[in-house]
């Protein structure tokens, strides 16, 4: 019990430390939890062998692939056929031949070359899907072409679990996570008779018939159970209930495939995609999510723990060429494919630098690889090395996206300007959401508009819907003069970045001192900073909407639907008059927290809105009794 609280104590410290750190540098969690097990394990030698909990921590991975399937509805997966069969087919297919072809040059037997090409396949699930998430990337077209070619190869080890056996060249070893041999495979043969399996010893369309079976009844129970199971647990009004429910769901599904030899990440993802259209769904999100963040960071540090650095160091320059021989040949293929299937720019650098490493699978095809008398105990050695080594490069390639994303960021107006060949009484800079409101009232009422936006897409959307724009980056001068900006009576500064805002209405006013600026803010800050470079009005994109829902709130805590228009009417007024005021004692050199004339302003301006507000409430009571 001691030691396993102080294992215990060691991995949570470690995380707590590492993960912070290499989040505060940009270096994201994933990284943050390798280096604390690299620290722990191989740097300070406090955790000798993870292989026991590496099993445990797996389950975060499952969970994931659960959590992710809850987001896909069936109707989303059959979608995602072409690129499961097609992209991830073919990944898997040109991956393992490349590598195949790469080991048989090296001079290993075509057996152990198509084995160790199917392992280099695969890709790593937990690292690429927990970054993704974590960048905001996975609704991105990259992200969800990854996150097809990562199910696909999911579903690949069974068949692959199949096929190694058939491969036996070696003498008969069983590899460690470390590469050392643990036990005969003689005593692995032994040991499976005291495995549960539901398809042991049964004919192949037995073994079918009974895999079809489970899957089957995992659907109907999804479909026709789950309703009446969470509304029993929901009668208990035990909110912890519903914590075990789905635990219980997840280690059940997990198994149910494990009896039928599946994967149990494959298992949980099909009942997630099963329980997508559940009232229950939220529900169960909220409850799985905890368990699967701490067992993804503990399986990551299991990872870095595990990585056997004295067989590194031994041959440094064979691994490490190998690694990168590996991210680099896979890069490739994924680039090409990722080409084929329509994929560009910064979506195709996220597929293609995302998936080029090995993943958590080859671990196991390895050790099983190694069972089946498939491949010998250096070369086993030698590819959890290379496989961990590439996981280890993974974080890296994300920020190699970021950094390219960025210049791609900088430099994505292929387009040339419009010619702008209007002009109008009405200049609508920026067609966001703000924008197109602003302009379809305008045009409503018959009042002709000239739009321009830097977005080539949102024009062309605009288009589409029979409306014109052109396409330009409203700020710059000539375009403005274009558009007509001598003769216009009013210009609408709708654009999404504030410091663009400032910047067209100091020129605009600078070029037009008589024009009738409309700007859109972000915040009260940015209120002032357009209130000195001269706009006429200024609207804060989200405060009118705030008002009306905290009008929502007063009608719906007592007062009535006219007492609560009064108080946000009297409050509208108010915080004008308080904005141009506090506008006058803004400065922009230093924070507004350090400035105490504003402050001191604020406050009283504060309190006298109560006073304003109960005198408008009294004198509106008094005239309603008059």
């Amino acid at each position: 019990m001691e030691s396993f609280l102080l294992q215990a104590s060691v991995f949570l410290a470690a995380a707590v430390i590492a993960v912070p750190v290499a989040a505060r540098l940009g270096l994201g969690s994933v990284l943050g939890y390798l280096a604390a097990g690299l620290i722990i394990g191989p740097g300070l030698g406090l955790v000798a062998d993870t292989t026991d909990l590496q099993h445990f921590a797996e389950f975060g991975v499952v969970m994931m692939l659960f959590l992710i399937g809850l987001e896909l509805e069936p109707r989303a997966l059959w979608d995602m056929r072409h690129r499961l069969i097609g992209l991830g087919g073919l990944q898997i297919v040109l991956t393992a031949a490349a590598v195949m072809a790469g080991a048989i040059v090296l001079g290993l037997a075509w057996q152990t070359a198509l084995a160790v090409g199917m392992i280099l396949a695969l890709s790593s699930t937990a690292i690429v899907l927990q970054t993704l998430n974590e960048k905001n990337l996975m609704q991105t077209q990259g992200g969800r072409s990854a996150f097809s070619v990562l199910l696909t190869q999911d579903i690949a080890v069974i068949p692959m679990l199949i096929a190694l056996p058939l491969l036996a060249v070696a003498a008969p070893v069983t590899l460690g996570p470390d590469g050392s041999i643990q036990r005969a495979a003689a005593d692995h043969a032994a040991d499976a008779h005291h495995t549960m399996s539901l398809v042991a010893g049964l004919p192949g369309w037995g073994v079918a018939l009974v895999t079809l079976a489970v899957i089957a009844g995992i659907i109907l129970a999804g479909i026709y159970g789950a309703r009446p199971l969470f509304r029993f647990i929901h009668s208990a009004h035990l909110p912890e209930m519903f914590t075990a429910v789905a635990l219980l769901i997840v280690v059940g599904i997990s198994f149910l495939m494990l009896l039928v030899g599946l994967s149990p990440a494959l298992g949980s993802f099909l009942a997630g995609v099963v329980l997508a259209n559940s009232e229950f769904r939220h529900e169960l999100e909220s409850d799985i999510e905890p368990f699967k963040g701490l067992l993804l960071g503990l399986f990551f540090i299991t990872v870095g723990a595990g990585i056997d650095v004295p067989g590194l160091l031994a041959e440094p320059v064979t691994i490490l060429g190998l690694a990168l021989g590996v991210i680099v040949l896979k890069g490739a293929i994924l680039y090409g494919l990722g080409l084929l299937f329509g994929l560009r720019r910064r979506n195709l650098w996220l597929f293609t630098l995302s998936l080029a490493q090995a993943g958590e699978f080859g671990f196991v095809l390895i050790s099983f690889a190694a069972q089946q008398n498939v491949v010998t105990t250096s070369l086993g050695s030698r590819l959890l090395l290379v496989v961990a080594l590439s996981m280890l490069i993974t974080p890296l390639l994300f920020l190699l996206y970021d950094w390219l994303s960025g210049r791609m960021e900088e430099t994505s107006e292929t387009h040339d300007p419009d010619e702008i060949d209007e002009e109008g009484p009405v200049i609508i800079a920026g067609i966001g959401r703000f924008g197109q409101i602003v302009n379809r009232l305008v045009q409503s009422t018959g009042h002709k508009t000239v739009v321009i936006d830097h977005d080539m897409k949102t024009i062309q959307l605009m288009r589409k819907f029979g409306y014109k724009g052109f396409f330009g980056d409203p700020t710059r001068p000539e375009l403005l003069h274009a558009a007509g900006i001598e003769k216009a009576k009013v210009l609408v500064a709708a654009l999404d970045d504030p410091k663009s805002v400032v910047k067209l209405v100091a020129y605009a006013r600078r070029v037009r001192p008589d024009i009738h600026i409309v700007a859109r803010a972000r915040d009260r800050t940015h209120v002032y900073a357009l209130y000195q470079a001269g706009a006429n009005d200024i609207v804060r994109e989200m405060f009118d909407s705030s008002l009306r829902a905290g009008r929502y709130v007063l009608e719906n805590i007592g007062m009535s639907e006219y007492e609560a228009a009064v108080a946000e009417e009297t409050f509208f007024h108010h915080d004008r008059q308080t904005v141009r005021e506090l506008a006058q004692l803004w400065d922009p050199s230093i924070s507004a927290t350090e400035n105490a004339a504003y402050i001191k302003r604020a406050r009283e301006l504060e309190k006298d809105l109560e006073t304003a507000l109960y005198s408008a409430l009294e004198q509106r009571g008094k005239q309603d009794a008059a």
